[in-house]
């Protein structure tokens, strides 16, 4: 009997958990995909802004607020992903562990079962793929844009040719972990 309790009270833990994480998930998927808006009303403020002043290295603004944005939403992003990970690989086969149900494939039991089945979609590599071109373009080629007009233009010494130099590299290298982190993540690592 005291082996039931106990197992009760793992599964109400567990359960706890589940709703603990699944809650942060959702604040960060709110979190991230409001990113794209503050991005678009930066870009948008920064060039009218521009524009009107008629500076264009007014524009040199836009590489350090869209890597600054765009590795906090790339950050909220593997963190949403990762919280799908722990439910589907530790936290799942633990509660059913704890129920008693088992983990085999033959139990014909599955815990939190949406978290792996919304990822069989057929369409769900075109929908990443084409979510990696726009977090691209909003963080990457944008900004990108504005340091090729910053340049056209010939303006500014070589203070701000320099420092147009550190934020293109600075907005490839995001680049570079926008495409990484478009990846499918592997199995969690669970500790030893």
């Amino acid at each position: 009997m005291a082996e039931a309790e106990r197992d009760v009270t793992v599964g109400q833990l567990l359960l706890a958990e589940y709703q603990t994480v699944k809650d942060e998930q959702k604040t960060r998927i709110g979190f991230r995909d409001n990113l794209l808006y503050v991005t678009l009303a930066v870009v948008a403020a920064v060039i009218a802004a521009a524009a009107q002043a008629k500076e264009p290295a007014m524009l040199l603004a836009l590489p350090p607020v869209c890597v600054v944005l765009g590795w906090t939403y790339l950050v909220n992003d593997e963190k949403i992903s990762a919280i799908g990970l722990y439910v589907r690989d530790e936290l799942g086969p633990r509660l059913a562990r704890a129920a008693g149900a088992g983990a085999g494939a033959g139990s014909g039991f599955t815990t939190f079962g949406w978290e792996a089945y919304h990822r069989r979609d057929a369409r769900r590599r075109s929908r990443k793929a084409i979510q990696c071109v726009v977090d691209l373009v909003a963080f990457c080629a944008v900004p990108l844009a504005a340091l090729v007009v910053f340049w056209a233009s010939g303006e500014g010494g070589g203070l701000m040719l320099g420092l147009s130099v550190v934020e293109a590299l600075a907005v490839a290298g995001l680049g570079v972990q926008v495409v990484r982190y478009t990846r499918p993540a592997g199995p969690a690592l669970t500790p030893a």
